[in-house]
């Protein structure tokens, strides 16, 4: 029978909801660590996603910023807001694609949990502070979270998730290493974490969390275009030289002439989004076409993506991220607010570690003698688990005498 819903003949996308033979099947999961039993009608993927939802370090994210701090205004994305727009596209794009939509969304809601606050200008303070006690690393530090972090569970630590998830969570970017005998040195979260091996670090990921990754690229790319303009970074005019863009500027002002500005910049946003979807799904059909995989294994061993963009769309791509780079990350405006971010972070690790007395009373008894790694790994936990406005406020209290003596 032919459905019908308000004029959409609805069996065209009955296809959609038919699993793939390259998928990742829910029924042949590899399992969890620690053995769990069954208690609900939920796909072992769907858990692993209600997990992450109700977590302490999900809810954290919507006090982490990416480029805007948090009290620059609340209009700006978040961490939080980010990872519900990469969701959204990374299930669209298993839909069509007919892969298990609850994995990608899972990896898409997971893939910044491990990320401090006041983003890449927090993660290099931590780095330079962790220079000496093993690094840090913002996708090992999500795993170490998942496995080690959280504590809400009566039975475990960390969150329990399968084997498919953290594989995602650890490769979704591409292979660690070169195959199994591969020396090279791994963030140590990723190494600290029991039997890291089982998570086949010389393979791909599955096509999974190939899409979570490729639903990052063009949410944050497009979410940067969005937020610069309404900061005033730059202009419409400025980015209508951007040849992808200015294409669409045209297009969006010629069907509708009379738009506001505020309409004309979200349905450009709109239009860039589906125009970057339609080329992944494109590239990644031909991709498939070609290698005919008939297993998620085969996937994970190709050798290469399966699911990316083309490269003729790589090539339309390169003069947005370079005027992104030029004219938000590293504007004047940016550039002073990440400055104070990277002293906050640094000024907070390096205090803490050479005074664990000044953390609070439940982290000082994991701490060991000052400066040492035992106590720098705490540190790092404790201030990479902090929002933008407590790691703001922390410093006022350590480092400001006004109002408190």
């Amino acid at each position: 029978m032919n459905r019908k819903f308000k004029g959409l003949d609805m069996s065209k996308f009955s296809a959609y909801r038919q699993r793939a033979v390259y998928a990742v099947d829910p029924e042949n999961c590899r399992g969890r660590r620690i053995p769990q039993k069954v208690t609900s009608e939920r796909s072992p993927f769907q858990r692993d996603k209600d997990r992450i939802i109700h977590s302490s370090a999900f809810r954290r994210l919507k006090g982490k910023t990416q480029v805007f701090v948090a009290h620059e205004g609340d209009y700006y994305r978040t961490r939080l807001t980010h990872s519900l727009e990469v969701s959204q596209i990374a299930r669209s794009i298993s839909r069509v694609l007919g892969l298990d939509e609850d994995l990608s969304e899972c990896l898409a809601l997971a893939h910044d949990l491990g990320h401090p606050p006041f983003g890449h200008s927090g993660e290099d303070a931590l780095s330079s502070g962790m220079l000496n006690y093993g690094g840090f690393d913002h996708n090992a530090n999500t795993l170490r979270i998942v496995e080690h972090i959280e504590g809400r569970y009566a039975e475990f630590d960390g969150l329990n998730l399968t084997w498919e998830t953290l594989e995602g969570i650890a490769k979704h970017n591409g292979p660690l290493i070169k195959d199994k005998s591969d020396t090279k040195p791994l963030p140590w979260a990723l190494v600290s974490l029991e039997e890291w091996k089982r998570l086949d670090l010389h393979t791909f990921a599955s096509a999974e969390a190939q899409v979570a990754a490729i639903a990052d690229d063009i949410a944050y790319n497009n979410h940067d275009i969005d937020d610069g303009l309404r900061a005033g970074l730059f202009s419409i005019k400025e980015i209508s030289e951007v040849p992808i863009v200015g294409e669409t500027f045209t297009k969006v002002k010629k069907k509708y002439p009379l738009i506001s500005e505020n309409r004309l910049i979200h349905e450009v946003v709109r239009d860039m989004i589906g125009f970057m979807v339609k080329d992944v799904l494109t590239e990644t059909r031909l991709r498939l076409n070609e290698s005919k995989p008939n297993s998620s294994d085969e996937i994970r061993h190709l050798g290469y993506s399966i699911c990316d963009f083309s490269e003729s769309f790589r090539e339309k791509e390169a003069p947005l991220r370079k005027f992104l780079y030029e004219n938000m990350y590293r504007h004047f405006r940016v550039n002073r607010t990440m400055g104070q971010a990277r002293r906050i972070v640094r000024d907070l690790f390096d205090l803490f570690l050479s005074d664990p007395s000044l953390l609070p009373t439940e982290l000082q008894k994991k701490t060991s003698d000052p400066n040492s790694e035992v106590t720098a790994r705490v540190v790092c936990d404790y201030i990479a688990g902090m929002t933008d406005n407590y790691a703001i406020n922390e410093h006022k209290q350590l480092y400001s005498t006004s109002g408190y003596i």
